[in-house]
């Protein structure tokens, strides 16, 4: 048999699960002090949740893995976890709002593969479902920081408005119905540069004045005061542009900044206010890590009934630990803290083991009846930090040998000051 694993999967070697695990662990605990609970769904959903008119559109179906149960019922794998929320709130109507929850999950799509793109990968989102204030966007994107903070990142925030970008194209005389596409070419801004924006509205029928116009606006330098400046000159009562004025006033409240970048359109039709990506500094990762907005039509359109205003943001965990393994000089292969090498004597070590276990110390031992020399070196090969050695004269005296992998200092001691060093 030529053993393989499907196209655009791959395995994850403990070294490389260990940092996944640590990224996860960290938002996780970041997501509970803001308040928010944790949601889990099937990864399986009825076929026609997820082709419902409003969910992920037409393009994100053809990557949609789709199957039938025994019962000939058609079911899709997700490839989001907002369509589980969405089917999620309205399957619960009873549910207290403003709703905060997080969901960790692997999702998946049929999508043609390359480059540090998979057909299966894991998403990490944040999302409250209720409230429309602009408070909850700039806690998310105070959350967003203080994530990256304990993953040991600098960052930076890029936020804009939907609302505004409407308004800026309404000033530069864009029709309602050609101004999803604009902003669709808008999105390509950062990452193609300003010649692919203006042929992409030539293309477009965009006359050069009115391409001029748009450009010049998105252009807008300074600090975050003197592009709203410049732009209250232009927009008269833009709400947009209220809204973001909004969001920067909290997070200076909240000791956080975010910087103002006009250009920033986020591709996704379903946005419609906030927009916002993170960005790591000092790294080879350039693409954002963290990513969302504001889709306040999505869920209630969804469900064809009812109001919810909804913001949430979802972390790129494959690219944050692409940056946590360039940062690293060494990979952690096992998260075993202490290895007893049983020097003929099993029986008592396992129970030795079984102690310290008990005392939440992660624990390994010898069941191979390998000697001290074989044993020292496995132990170091997966770099666990210490080694006991469990000998019956050891075992006379009460006592067992400790050995610090790194400095290679040895100590004679009881099993209690074992478990009272390991725990410092």
């Amino acid at each position: 048999m030529n053993l393989q694993i499907p196209k655009g999967t791959r395995d994850f070697s403990p070294e490389e699960k260990i940092v996944r695990d640590k990224v996860v662990s960290t938002l996780k605990e970041v997501f509970e002090l803001y308040g928010y609970a944790p949601l889990d769904t099937p990864i399986l959903e009825r076929f026609d949740v997820l082709s419902s008119k409003y969910a992920g559109g037409a393009e994100i179906l053809k990557e949609t893995f789709k199957l039938k149960d025994q019962g000939d019922r058609e079911l899709g794998l997700r490839y989001d976890l907002t369509v589980p929320l969405s089917r999620y709130v309205g399957m619960n109507p009873t549910i207290k709002m403003p709703f905060k929850r997080y969901q960790i999950g692997e999702v998946f799509r049929d999508g043609p593969v390359a480059s540090a793109r998979y057909r299966q990968f894991l998403q990490c989102d944040v999302d409250v479902v209720g409230s429309s204030s602009m408070a909850i966007d700039a806690e998310i994107i105070a959350l967003i920081y203080v994530a990256f903070c304990k993953l040991d990142f600098e960052i930076v925030i890029k936020v804009n408005n939907r609302k505004l970008l409407n308004d800026v194209l309404d000033y530069c005389g864009i029709e309602k119905n050609r101004q999803e596409n604009v902003i669709l070419s808008i999105d390509k801004l950062e990452k193609l540069g300003i010649n692919v924006v203006r042929n992409e509205l030539k293309e477009q029928k965009i006359d050069d004045s009115k391409s001029n116009k748009i450009i010049d606006i998105l252009n807008i330098k300074g600090s975050n005061e003197q592009k709203i400046s410049q732009l209250k000159k232009i927009l008269k009562n833009s709400e947009g542009l209220n809204d973001i004025e909004q969001l920067l006033a909290y997070l200076r409240n909240l000791d956080f900044e975010a910087d103002f970048d006009v250009s920033l359109a986020r591709g996704l039709a379903y946005y419609t206010g906030t927009v916002i990506e993170a960005f790591l500094k000092n790294s080879s990762v350039k693409s954002s890590v963290c990513a969302g907005g504001r889709y306040d039509n999505m869920i209630g359109a969804f469900l064809g009934k009812g109001n919810y205003p909804a913001v949430g943001v979802s972390f790129g965990v494959d690219r944050v630990y692409d940056a946590l393994i360039e940062k690293q000089k060494t990979r952690q292969k096992t998260n075993t803290k202490v290895y007893i090498i049983p020097i003929k004597t099993l029986n008592e070590s396992m129970k030795i083991a079984q102690q310290l276990r008990d005392a939440g110390i992660n624990t390994d031992i010898d069941s191979m009846d390998k000697g001290p020399s074989k044993n020292l070196e496995y132990a170091n090969s997966l770099g666990i930090p210490f080694v006991v050695f469990v000998g019956k004269k050891e075992l006379g005296e009460n006592k067992v040998k400790l050995r610090d992998m790194k400095s290679g200092k040895e100590e004679l001691m009881e099993v209690d000051e074992v478990v009272k060093k390991l725990r410092d």
